[in-house]
């Protein structure tokens, strides 16, 4: 398991984070990609060795010149891991802004395909590799006030469903990992977002989201990247096409 070359999009913080520390501590190689210079900054005094670049994944541009300095320096990539994205804005449908729906679906569908379209070029050239999508429990459980990112989890899924079956010939493993309700940034900015939309208190939200699972908590980043390592291990060497649940069984998501 040493030595293996991990992508990571959005790699600078939150689950990403957490994903290139916890893969670095394994001895792997790690190159990530962030929208936030800040973030990325903190993440090269970390890890001064680690290739690390300020990229937009909805830009494809961006992602290009990412991706192909990659490929320039490491040849390929052993996992591809999707995991950018976005909350989104929440709020009902006829009040949603075209704008902030496509910015949403932008990062969370359209950054995992080119993620995804640069793996499949890569990866069909060494016969093997696995692709891992990020989608969440919101992507087959539907959320009031969030229908543009459930929209992209949904998608992601479908995308994720397709790829396994098309790039499994070439010995390429595509799956899906769906978080519940992360502890983090993220997720706080979710929770204010969901009780103004809704006119819940925050605190009321996020014991909805607790009480939803049937193990009464939050799930933390590393129990995200603890499934992570095992799909990315031999153990797992015939888990292709499924969808990953680390969320403590989602009872409810109704607010």
């Amino acid at each position: 398991m040493k030595g293996r070359r991990i992508v990571i999009t959005g790699g600078a913080a939150g689950i990403g984070l957490t994903l290139a520390r916890r893969f670095r501590e394994l001895g792997d190689r790690v190159a990530v990609c962030d929208v936030n210079p800040e973030a990325v900054e903190h993440l090269k005094a970390e890890f001064p060795d680690m290739p690390a670049m300020v990229a937009d994944v909805a830009d494809e541009f961006q992602m290009d010149a990412f991706l192909n300095k990659v490929e320039e320096v490491w040849g390929g990539a052993d996992v591809v891991c999707a995991n950018a994205g976005t909350g989104g804005p929440a709020g009902k449908i006829e009040d949603l802004a075209y704008d902030d729906w496509t910015a949403c679906v932008g990062v969370n569908l359209f950054g995992a395909f080119l993620a995804c379209r640069w793996a499949a070029h890569v990866m069909k050239k060494q016969g093997n590799g696995l692709i891992l999508l990020a989608t969440s429990t919101s992507g087959f459980n539907g959320v009031p006030y969030r229908s543009p990112y459930v929209a992209a989890k949904w998608g992601v899924i479908g995308l994720m469903k397709t790829l396994a079956m098309e790039l499994g010939p070439n010995g390429i493993r595509v799956n899906a990992i769906a978080p519940g309700a992360v502890e983090g940034e993220r997720m706080e900015q979710v929770v204010q977002m969901e009780a103004a939309a809704s006119g819940m208190d925050q605190d009321a939200i996020r014991g909805i989201y607790a009480k939803g699972s049937s193990l009464r908590k939050w799930v933390s980043a590393d129990d995200i990247a603890d499934m992570a390592i095992f799909l990315a291990s031999p153990a797992a060497s015939m888990v292709s096409g499924q969808v990953l649940a680390v969320d403590g069984h989602t009872e409810s998501m109704v607010p």
